[in-house]
């Protein structure tokens, strides 16, 4: 990479760094084993159908179950779920990843049972896009736990945030 690149790529991920995102779970089964990851990278898409954007990294182990569009999961973390986060954020790998936490299953699809939502998605289209693939995923079921008290990523670190009255 040029100079410039270089310069460019740098001022991107700093200025993303600044892109305060609320931090989910993303989780399905592929194979018999079950997977989970960490992620910011998730948006709504549409109401109409109800759907939402997952993207992930083709060097992510969850990948090929994405690819062979299984259903899903976006487990949207609470301020309480930091550890959690950081277990499937790479801290451990492959099955550790569900040694902690409420993990329940639906039709073979982990779900972390206590988090603020958990959206249950059919894996319904797909693009690729330098190192990730673009998932979307069609809203098939939602469920809600507690309050909202989301955990953020922001500036490289988790932060709780409190909704203003």
């Amino acid at each position: 990479m040029s100079l410039e690149v270089n310069e460019l790529v740098a001022d991107t991920r700093a200025a993303m760094r600044r892109l305060a995102k609320s931090v989910v779970i993303l989780s399905t089964s592929h194979q018999g084993q079950r997977l989970a990851m960490a992620a910011t990278a998730v948006d709504s898409l549409s109401m109409e159908p109800p759907s939402l954007l997952a993207c992930v990294n083709r060097s992510a182990s969850i990948f090929a179950a994405f690819q062979a569009k299984l259903p899903f999961c976006v487990n949207i973390l609470a301020r309480n779920h930091e550890a959690l986060a950081q277990r499937c954020g790479g801290q451990v790998k492959g099955e550790a990843r569900f040694a902690e936490g409420d993990w329940r299953e639906r039709q073979c699809i982990p779900y972390l049972g206590d988090a603020q939502a958990n959206i249950f998605c059919a894996n319904d289209g797909e693009f690729y896009y330098g190192t990730h693939g673009v998932f979307v995923g069609r809203i098939t079921d939602v469920a809600l736990f507690g309050s909202i008290e989301p955990l953020i990523y922001a500036d490289a670190r988790y932060i709780g945030a409190h909704l203003a009255m």
